[in-house]
C-alpha cells in the first residue's frame, strides 16, 4: 500500500471516528437524556435534566447534523468536494468543541476538538490525485 492509500483510508477512519462521537453525543442528548445524560453530564446540575429534555433534544439534533454531514464527506466520490465537506464539518465540530470548553468545562476540548483536529490534519495529509490537463488543438 503506497502513502496516498493509505492516508486516505487513515482520514476516513478518523473521520468515521468523529462522527460515531457524534452519534453518541446525539443518542445521549435525544433519547438518554434523564436516564444517562445525568452520568455522562455530571457538571450539570441532576434536578435540571427532567426540566431540559426539550433543550438536549434540540442540541441532539445539531449533534446528528455533524455526524451525518462527516458521515457523507467519507462517501462523496469527487476528492475535492469529499475534502471541502470534511473540512467543514470537522472545522464546525472544533468550534464547538472550544466554545463548549470556554463555556462549560474542558472536556468538549478533548472529546470534540483535539479528535476533529487530528481528522483534519489526516485529511489535509492526503496526497490528492495530480490533475490530469489535456491541450486541445485545432
Amino acid at each position: 500500500m503506497n502513502y496516498a492509500a493509505a492516508m486516505s483510508i487513515i482520514a476516513r477512519a478518523l473521520v468515521a471516528i468523529v462522527a460515531l462521537i457524534h452519534v453518541y453525543i446525539a443518542v445521549l442528548e435525544m433519547a438518554l437524556w434523564t436516564s444517562r445524560g445525568p452520568e455522562v453530564f455530571d457538571t450539570f446540575p441532576a434536578d435540571l435534566f427532567e426540566q431540559t429534555t426539550e433543550m438536549a433534544f434540540n442540541q441532539g439534533a445539531y449533534n446528528g447534523v455533524l455526524a451525518a454531514g462527516l458521515f457523507w464527506s467519507i462517501f462523496i466520490g469527487d476528492r475535492d468536494w469529499q475534502r471541502n465537506v470534511a473540512t467543514f464539518f470537522l472545522l464546525a465540530v472544533a468550534a464547538m468543541g472550544v466554545v463548549g470548553a470556554l463555556t462549560i468545562n474542558a472536556s468538549p476540548l478533548f472529546a470534540q476538538t483535539i479528535p476533529a483536529s487530528l481528522a483534519l490534519l489526516a485529511v489535509y495529509l492526503t496526497k490528492r490525485p495530480e490533475r490530469v490537463t489535456t491541450t486541445r488543438f485545432g
